[in-house]
């Protein structure tokens, strides 16, 4: 019976995953999401007063604020992410310690104080800024949803079907479905960061700064790491260095002829 159960309810989490398909308009890419564009802005403009709040709140100083919000509608302003229907904001945290920028669904974007504090010319705030809008347009956090409840349902079946009551040796199986789930995840998350760091290229560009400034933001987050980093696979971002490649590779792409003059850094 224990068999039959897990089978259904794996089933289920196929079909449901693999039948809530939508396109990206922004990036042309179809997806597999189970939330409208609508409830992604409610979901973000629900779980920000809370992020903000594991962050010591928002920064009080009002200057560093308004250039946040500067450079981030300036992207938005000057790109076709202002023609989403997203509701970006951007909003400066009071943390000064920790180094840290992210995006919940619908456009809400945080930076902390602390990374902030690190970055030494505007390009470098657009470099981040623009990632995280990438985020946003690129879906993301629907896409990290749906894989979530994908992995969530497979691995709830697999416990199901390995797990006895009255052997737990068996319950090593269970853990060991976990931790593939987990991983699978993490997977997903490096590849949506390098998608951002290619999104951020264009916006940026686009945006008249110069794209190159986001290289000198992954080496001022590979010196805030401390150089403590394991082995890539067990990670959620994918190391500096290997994210300057890609970063490297999209901007050839994007310039095929050469960055144009004027860019500020």
């Amino acid at each position: 019976m224990k068999f039959i159960v897990a089978l259904l309810i794996a089933a289920v989490s196929l079909v449901t995953y693999w039948c809530n398909r939508q396109e990206n308009e922004f990036t042309g890419e179809m997806q597999h999401v189970d939330m409208t564009v609508e409830q992604e802005i409610a979901l973000g403009l629900q779980a920000a007063p809370k992020m903000a709040s594991q962050y010591g709140g928002l920064h009080s100083d009002e200057q560093a604020v308004a250039k946040v919000k500067e450079v981030g509608q300036r992207i938005v302003g000057n790109t076709n992410v202002g023609d989403t229907p997203y509701q970006f904001d951007f909003h400066l945290l009071a943390d000064e310690q920790t180094v840290n920028a992210f995006a919940l669904p619908g456009g809400q974007i945080f930076i902390t104080a602390g990374l902030l504090r690190r970055l030494s010319t505007e390009g470098q705030l657009a470099g981040v800024l623009g990632h995280e809008i990438g985020h946003v347009v690129g879906r993301h956090s629907a896409q990290q949803l749906a894989k979530a409840k994908l992995t969530q349902g497979l691995t709830g079946a697999a416990a199901i079907a390995t797990y006895d009551p009255d052997n737990p040796a068996t319950q090593t199986g269970a853990i060991a479905a976990a931790m593939i789930g987990k991983l699978m995840n993490m997977r997903y998350g490096r590849e949506d960061e390098l998608e951002s760091d290619r999104l951020a290229v264009r916006l940026t560009g686009k945006s008249g700064y110069d794209p190159r400034a986001m290289i000198e933001v992954m080496r001022i987050l590979e010196e805030a790491s401390g150089g403590a980093r394991g082995p890539e696979f067990t990670q959620t971002h994918p190391n500096p260095g290997n994210r300057v490649a890609e970063i490297e590779r999209a901007i050839q792409q994007e310039y095929p002829n050469g960055l144009p003059s004027g860019l500020m850094q």
